[in-house]
């Protein structure tokens, strides 16, 4: 069987493309789409063979996307109209203008793709840019199934709560009954898939674990509320560390690491000492990485503890009472450090080989990494949307 010819939007720095080549599937990338010079360069820098169109989706023709006769759409639309910290202008916001110029196109094209993948932020799936698209899917002849889905689902102590939909037209089945729920885990019929190693990885979880405060009201026994956290986020934290099923970020961090270079600044520790997420390498959880971390320090992702020798609660212990230079001089002694590009890039599930060129700087990767996906649960969708078809 030929190839499957795929046609990747909103390409960015290829995630998709890897999730694409993780699921074994036999495909061909025949066109990467994207307006960011940065991302486009490192994805021509990671794909040197596959077409790259630095133009706007607007600024493709319905003649030019008939010439490529593609079986496959894989897109990553802004997600910016949808995220919850945002203004939600929804398909008001100019950046939902591409999508919908998709949407409009879909049903004009000679040859309809046989499948769809498309990933955005939780909030999409109550954005009337959501209901356009499925009632042009359901107009076009499309079957589908939405999901939310973050990587502990899959053993990856990383909190990234996605959506998704994957699609197909009518007259190939899927290999599970679909449903007009979001699913908030992989269907039990899915076969499951193994790693590297050979060893089946988890298809179904509550994937709410990492993002909904437990019912309990007190401190568990023995712990200490050292920050500006509730007893209810201290008890979910434990509650994850707890969770065998998860990796320990040891896995996923470089060996050598210079930690001097990836120190959290003086500033930072004295102004954020109190609301840092910190981790551990023996931890099974992070929060999540956004586009700004490395440059803010609040609520763009965990931060690692270096000296994992030294006792936390201790170091926060009458924090408050201390002097700036008292209190700098117990925080330094965590060794509190920003996690690096490469290792964020494995918890995203980027291979090995995977790599930015010279030229692109610190700040620009955690940039594009934050902007990027999970390549693990695009890999496992597509594996899904396939099965038993190809």
């Amino acid at each position: 069987m030929a190839p499957l010819r795929v046609l990747e939007l909103y390409s960015g720095i290829g995630g998709l493309h890897c999730g694409l080549t993780e699921s074994g599937v036999s495909a061909e990338v025949v066109a990467a789409v994207d307006v960011n010079t940065t991302a486009n360069e490192v994805y021509k820098h990671n794909f040197p063979n596959t077409p790259l169109w630095p133009k706007t989706i607007e600024g493709i023709s319905l003649e030019d996307l008939d010439s490529l006769t593609f079986d496959m759409i894989l897109m990553s639309p802004p997600c910016q109209p949808f995220t919850r910290i945002g203004l939600q202008g929804d398909v008001s916001d100019p950046r939902a203008k591409s999508f919908l110029y998709i949407l409009e196109i879909l049903p004009r094209l000679q040859k309809r793709p046989r499948y769809i993948l498309l990933e955005n932020v939780k909030g999409f799936e109550t954005s009337e840019a959501r209901e356009a698209l499925t009632r042009t899917l359901e107009s076009c002849g499309y079957i589908y199934q939405e999901f939310l889905l973050s990587p502990p689902c899959l053993g990856i102590p990383n909190s990234r709560l996605r959506y998704f939909l994957i699609a197909k037209l009518q007259g190939e089945r899927f290999s599970f009954q679909t449903t007009i729920n979001i699913l908030e885990g992989f269907p039990r019929s899915h076969t499951p898939q193994l790693d590297s190693s050979g060893t089946a990885v988890r298809l179904e979880s509550n994937l709410h674990t990492d993002q909904e405060s437990v019912s309990h009201k007190q401190c568990p026994e023995g712990a200490i509320l050292y920050k500006l956290e509730t007893a209810e986020q201290l008890e979910r934290k434990l509650t994850q560390d707890n969770d065998g099923s998860v990796q320990t970020l040891q896995d996923f961090l470089e060996e050598n690491v210079e930690v001097g270079q990836h120190l959290l600044p003086t500033k930072s520790l004295l102004r954020y000492a109190l609301i840092l997420d910190i981790v551990k390498p023996t931890c099974r959880r992070s929060t999540c990485f956004t586009k700004g971390y490395g440059h803010y320090v609040e609520g763009t992702g965990s931060v690692l503890q270096a000296a994992t020798d030294v006792e936390i609660s201790a170091v926060y212990k009458s924090l408050e009472t201390l002097s700036e230079e008292e209190k700098l001089t117990k925080l330094s002694t965590l060794k509190l450090r920003y996690f690096t590009p490469r290792e964020i890039a494995n918890l995203h599930g980027f291979p090995a080989e995977f790599g930015f060129p010279d030229k692109i700087t610190t700040k620009q990767r955690y940039r594009l990494l934050g902007n990027s996906l999970n390549v693990h649960i695009v890999a496992k969708l597509i594996s899904l949307l396939l099965q038993n078809t190809v």
